[in-house]
């Protein structure tokens, strides 16, 4: 089987590689199945190892991605960076076949460049990160005009199925009034606690927009929703993950 993937569509420049792996195509067996790339969610080492492989090979790339171990945090690293494995949510780069990649199985990857290509950035955002400002630290490393970055939201959670609490509700809006336009409140039958809906695609939006960046593209896709595509850790738990990933070719 080949990889499949979904490429980014934005107006970079042709030399900006840039996409997101979808479930099939790979060698890992249920609850797996079937293109995992991720290492730490109890799949078998050999058959990631193989996708990673094919990854690799279908991609035509010459060196690995620089995979991160993500913690939910606000930490961007810039890439080639020396260490094999390093804690954080996002890297980029400004040097060419460095590929920046992110794993996700309902958080948000966003993809990054500009519009000359000078730069590339990719960044896994759950609700904690985005929170804490993952976005906009990142962005603050790159060298580009805010007016002239390109922004691709990658497949997420989508608004019809994202059902939070209080917590997450609060962290947003309790310093950010604007941030209660990604809630839509729900009743639950036999909570006293209140729930919402929350739209990541639209407060990643808004993060974005405040900082000055209008061309964003992407939000169009449910992880939870569509299982023939995606993972998704909520709706299945035990489960794979997907690359979003871009480098400058």
């Amino acid at each position: 089987m080949s990889m499949k993937w979904i490429k980014a569509s934005w107006p970079a420049p042709e030399f900006i590689k840039a996409g997101t792996t979808v479930r099939t195509g790979g060698v890992s067996q249920a609850p797996y199945d079937s293109f995992n790339l991720a290492t730490h969610v109890g799949d078998e080492p050999s058959q990631v190892l193989q996708n990673r492989q094919q990854f690799l090979s279908e991609l035509k790339l010459t060196t690995a991605p620089h995979w991160l171990e993500q913690t939910h945090s606000t930490e961007a690293i810039l890439l080639p960076a020396n260490e094999t494995l390093v804690k954080a949510d996002a890297s980029y780069s400004f040097e060419k076949k460095t590929v920046c990649v992110v794993m996700t199985a309902d958080c948000l990857p966003l993809l990054i460049t500009d519009k000359e290509g000078s730069c590339v950035a990719a960044i896994h955002a759950g609700w904690r990160g985005l929170a804490d400002g993952i976005v906009e630290r990142t962005i603050a490393q790159l060298p580009a005009k805010e007016e002239s970055l390109l922004v691709w939201l990658g497949p997420a959670i989508g608004a019809k199925v994202y059902e939070v609490g209080e917590e997450v509700y609060d962290a947003f809006t309790e310093a950010d009034i604007e941030a209660q336009q990604a809630f839509q409140e729900v009743v639950v039958q036999g909570m006293s606690e209140k729930h919402w809906l929350f739209d990541i695609y639209h407060m990643a939006t808004l993060k974005l927009k405040r900082l000055g960046i209008n061309h964003i593209y992407g939000g169009d896709f449910c992880t939870f929703s569509d299982e023939q595509q995606f993972y998704s850790y909520r709706r299945d738990g035990v489960t794979g993950r997907m690359a979003s990933f871009i480098w400058m070719d």
